[in-house]
């Protein structure tokens, strides 16, 4: 928990940050991720969950798809100044591009209105690297644009899917990402030496 702490801080000095949990099955990743959450909501910042399932491996973005569509569905229930300034400037950026985050986000379609052409022309010549690169740009822009740091927690890693680690990547690398902690969760025990996440974490 001191190390969460640690890379919380860290971050509200405008730094994005990454952390890692992991144990086998059982350990109280859990519950030390959710007495994380505990502390960041009083701190008065943001905190954003999805779960890898097993049995979503072939879906892509599984769990990035629950935390944002969960977050977009709190966005647009919410009536505060600062909810209103992050939903506009999510309209502004990836107004020509909600089509395809709607794939992925559903929720989207609440932010963007009347504003969502859904019958816009969806094909891409490689629609998947589209939607990393939109993943990425909505987490970009919600850290940017809210006034509290922003928490992104992914359980169990073990399980996820490539395209959803490359989106990871690009988030961490990116320039953009100001005041910006993603913590991951990972059962290390059943995880193969060549798993991808541990190309992630060394990197």
């Amino acid at each position: 928990l001191k190390s969460l702490k640690e890379c919380y801080n860290h971050s509200l000095k405008g730094n994005h940050e990454f952390a890692i949990i992991a144990g086998p099955s059982g350990s109280g990743k859990t519950v030390l991720a959710n007495r994380f959450a505990e502390i960041v909501a009083v701190d008065g910042g943001l905190f954003l969950s999805g779960k890898f399932d097993q049995l979503q491996q072939a879906t892509p973005f599984s769990a990035l798809s629950l935390a944002f569509n969960e977050y977009c569905n709190m966005l647009i229930s919410s009536v505060d100044s600062q909810s209103v300034i992050i939903a506009s400037a999510l309209r502004e950026a990836l107004a020509q591009d909600a089509v395809h985050l709607i794939k992925v986000v559903p929720n989207f379609s609440l932010i963007m209105g009347d504003l969502c052409n859904i019958d816009a022309d969806s094909g891409c010549v490689d629609a998947q690297k589209r939607l990393q690169y939109l993943l990425c740009r909505f987490v970009e822009i919600i850290s940017d644009s809210s006034s509290r740091p922003v928490v992104l927690f992914l359980d169990d890693l073990q399980w996820a899917d490539i395209a959803s680690i490359t989106v990871i990547r690009q988030i961490l690398e990116s320039s953009r990402s100001s005041r910006f902690l993603l913590v991951g969760s990972c059962r290390n025990d059943e995880m193969s030496d060549d798993h991808p996440i541990w190309n992630l974490i060394s990197s």
